[in-house]
Order: C-alpha cells, then structure tokens, then sequence
C-alpha cells in the first residue's frame, strides 16, 4: 500500500517538473484538483446509498464505515461486526 502512494507522489513530482522545464502553468491550482478528487470519490458513494434504500436497506454507520469509507480514505475496511436485523 505504502509503495502505491510512493509512486502516486513520485509521479506528480515528476509532472510538476516537467510543468515546470516547459514553462507551462499547471492545469489547476492544487486544492481545487484536490477537492475535485474528493468529490468524485464521495460522490461515487451516492449509487450504492441510494441503491440500498431502493432496496429498503438501513444506511447504518457500520455500512458506511465498511463500504464507503475505505474507498474515500484508502484505508482497508474494518473488521465488520453484525448488522441487527431489519423491523
């Protein structure tokens, strides 16, 4: 996991000092790229949600926890304790 993040930082320094040889400015300031990023990664979680209330599914802390949260954060999910049954 930690060699995945290594390279990802690597990559973009390398991008930026290339920016930066051909004098081009970068293609967005840097937060913005970053809250665009966060933004599709939470916004790639509205489908399963609204697919298990279709469903009449609970949107319980324990599945966002294991379900979306690893893919927002990049974190492996946690051990998932029992969900109570549906009323």
């Amino acid at each position: 996991m930690l060699k995945a993040y290594l390279i990802s930082l690597l990559t973009g320094m390398l991008a930026g000092g290339v920016y930066v040889a051909i004098a081009v400015p970068s293609p967005a300031p840097p937060v913005v790229a970053l809250l665009g990023l966060f933004g599709m990664l939470v916004g790639e979680q509205i489908i399963p949600a609204l697919r298990r209330l279709i469903n009449r599914q609970p949107l319980t802390m324990a599945w966002f926890r294991h379900e979306c949260v690893p893919k927002i954060s990049g974190t492996p999910p946690p051990e998932r304790a029992p969900e109570p049954p549906p009323r």
